[in-house]
């Protein structure tokens, strides 16, 4: 039976006298041992470099908020520092909020006569305080904005300032409409655009996590007006020149960033995707007559009589069907399913007019085929275009925890539409090596995500060079690719085999339930997330050497190496552990919030549940560590490993350790059943006595 909580056993040092280590219950414990008055006034605190305070009740709260308020500037500036490291505390933090410290650190912004230090670590100590989520973000004035706001000119050459005055922008942006109509009266995309043609790679991801949280929050109809505005201020090849082909690596915090812009960007496409075409209008007509105008070339219209009316619907379905069209008559009706809807449409008519002579081919290829052999331009490009969209998750929300941006989106102004013209030519060629005839259409679309997909993991750094990828992965080089994966993914299935594999398994499981449990044992360093990622917390969690106790607690940043586990402030017995939850069953995956609902994040949540209402949150900071840890919580609570990572471990290590025990079987026959046992010799004289 572990000791209740409150009781700790501890190394107390106190000035003058002896250390002592003690099974203690807190602070009232040392009063007996030092005479202390007002023992409540007193917290412990760490002897690390963390600062971080133990126990509840701390009387530097009340000290600091006192300091901050000197005559004395050096006497201040010394509190101010403190305060800003203290407060990372969540227990001293709600200590001091409670002393109505953020009111206090507001007024100090207001007035604007802080500058340089002071200012900066003013600003810090406002950051962490409010990361900790106990104040909301909607009591702050306009006059607080403004000041803030004011900084991201003012104080540009100042590093320290302008990242904590970014941050904050942002996470008025992401936590409260209010100020977010605010904040975006204060501050225009022209004031941020210069601190993106700088050199500071975290001053620009700050930039970028503004003009994010502008997007993201900015009302449907003003979404396009803003990237208008992107546009016109060339965002992207200042993302692209300073950014993405600067000399230097880009970090995860930048890359997330990226690809958050990225989605956003691509989100607007949004509305032409659900948007179904009204045959009856005709501004929406007057694009396919374009399309076929620009196929064929058509003469002047003939005269409006009766007999030419008929003539020339004859001559527009014969040209439809040319067009790979499925209505014939009226090819408008293709454009209602949606998703593609519209978007098909306009992405078909972008090709026509910037890929003229691709187009033009294209089109006369197939209509001079077979019937059954030609590629129907049409009906290709409206199922090509739903296929982008669900590769590049057009409509969904970023990810909180995804890197996967591609720097060939940030080179062209129109790249969905640029990507969409590569790809629609690639699906031409790939049908024609295939050979395909029309009920091969869906295997032709199959291969051509495959090929897709494939370049895309490459991560091509222009257009052309993912064309260039593209040409590689001809529909040859896929079968190869295919046949080669399933060579090394053979499976024997006679029954010799299956019962061998049946002996086997139990060892590999165990061999792979050790590996889960050392990995534990080496811990991992967790995000906490919440709205503003870029002042990143940390906390690192393992399990100790005898699989008795996890220990866990914050950290300042991201650790290099293994954490010791006595540098870990808290634990958790194993035998308290009551389940291990996963995806929408965790704690922390039930509150409100759109980012929180995101399904990759969902699919990196568990929660260790103990006690009667104890849990442990985590977010794992990839899928792979996701399967790591859930698989060693099951293994150490005695369930079964039923990750994704283990199959694919079990499926590996069974087929070489059975690829390794046949090796003398090599190109012998394996019969079904085993060969019958022989009659027993008349005698056993051929045994020969050793003695």
């Amino acid at each position: 039976m572990p000791p209740p909580a409150d009781i700790v056993k501890v190394a107390i040092e106190w000035p003058g006298a002896f250390p002592k280590l003690m099974e203690i219950d807190q602070v009232s414990a040392c009063a007996c041992v030092w005479s202390l008055a007002n023992h409540d006034q007193f917290a412990l605190q760490h002897a690390d470099s963390s600062n971080f305070y133990i126990t509840e009740k701390a009387q530097n709260a009340q000290q600091l908020h006192e300091r901050i308020q000197s005559s004395s500037m050096d006497a201040k500036l010394e509190a101010l520092k403190d305060l800003a490291n203290y407060s990372r505390d969540v227990t001293f933090a709600q200590e001091f909020i409670n002393l109505d410290g953020i009111s206090l650190l507001t007024q100090m912004v207001e007035s604007g006569t802080d500058f340089g230090d002071m200012l900066s670590f003013t600003l810090t100590a406002f950051v962490e305080l409010m990361d900790h989520g106990i104040v909301s973000w909607d009591t702050f004035s306009v006059a607080f904005i403004k000041k803030i706001a004011s900084y991201v000119n003012k104080f540009a050459s100042d590093i320290s300032i302008l990242q904590r005055s970014l941050a904050i922008l942002e996470s008025m942006v992401l936590n409260s409409h209010d100020l977010y109509q605010k904040v975006a009266q204060e501050i225009t995309i022209g004031q941020l655009i210069p601190h993106l043609q700088g050199t500071d790679q975290e001053i620009q991801t700050y930039t970028i996590a503004v003009i994010n949280a502008l997007f993201l929050k900015a009302p449907d109809d003003k979404r396009q007006e803003m990237a208008n505005i992107l546009a016109q201020k060339q965002l992207r090849s200042i993302i692209l020149t300073h950014v993405i082909r600067a000399q230097r690596a880009i970090n995860n915090e930048m890359a997330h960033q990226l690809y958050v812009l990225q989605v956003l960007t691509f989100n607007l496409l949004e509305d032409r995707m659900m948007t179904k075409m009204d045959p009856q209008d005709q501004a929406q007509r007057d694009i396919i007559f374009e399309l076929r105008r620009i196929a064929f070339d058509a003469e002047s219209e003939p005269n409006n009589s009766s007999g030419s009316i008929e003539k020339r619907k004859s001559m527009y379905t014969r040209d439809y069907k040319k067009l790979g069209f499925i209505n014939h008559v009226n090819p408008a009706m293709d454009f209602t399913q949606t998703p593609p809807g519209m978007l098909a449409l306009d992405n078909m008519l972008y090709f026509a007019k910037h890929h003229q002579d691709a187009y033009i081919r294209i089109v006369l290829e197939n209509s001079s085929r077979e019937d059954k052999h030609e590629c129907p331009f049409g009906r290709s490009s409206i199922e090509l275009t739903k296929m982008l969209c669900e590769i590049l998750k057009v409509g969904e929300l970023p990810s909180e925890t995804c890197n996967d941006f591609h720097p060939m989106f940030f080179t062209h102004d129109r790249s969905f539409e640029e990507f969409f013209c590569i790809c629609i030519q690639l699906l031409n060629k790939t049908w024609k090596e295939m050979r395909a005839t029309s009920e091969d259409f869906n295997k032709v679309m199959q291969v051509v995500k495959e090929q897709i997909m494939r370049a895309l993991t490459t991560k091509p750094s222009s257009l052309d060079q993912f064309k260039s990828k593209l040409q590689n992965l001809s529909y040859t080089e896929i079968l190869k690719i295919r046949q080669s994966e399933r060579m090394n993914q053979e499976d024997f299935q006679s029954r010799p085999i299956l019962e061998l594999k049946e002996k086997i398994q139990p060892e590999i499981l165990e061999l792979i339930k050790q590996q889960r449990l050392n990995r534990l044992v080496e811990g991992t360093c967790f995000r906490k997330l919440n709205s503003r990622r870029r002042q990143d917390k940390f906390w690192y969690c393992r399990l100790s050497p005898n699989h008795k106790v996890l220990h866990y607690g914050d950290l300042e940043e991201s650790p290099q190496g293994e954490v010791p586990h006595d540098s870990l402030q808290d634990k958790l017995p194993v035998a308290d552990i009551k389940a291990v939850v996963t995806g929408k069953d965790c704690p922390h995956m039930k509150e409100k919030g759109a980012l929180k609902q995101n399904k990759e994040v969902l699919e990196l949540a568990f929660s260790i549940l103990y006690d009667s209402s104890g849990q442990l949150n985590f977010i794992a900071p990839d899928k792979h560590e996701y399967c790591v840890w859930t698989d060693g919580l099951n293994a150490l609570l005695g369930k079964d490993m039923l990750s994704d990572l283990t199959r694919n471990d079990l499926d590996t290590l069974l087929s070489m350790e059975i690829k390794l025990r046949l090796l003398d079987l090599e190109n012998i026959q394996i019969p079904d059943a085993p060969p019958p046992i022989p009659k027993e010799p008349s005698n056993y004289d051929f045994v020969y006595d050793c003695n």
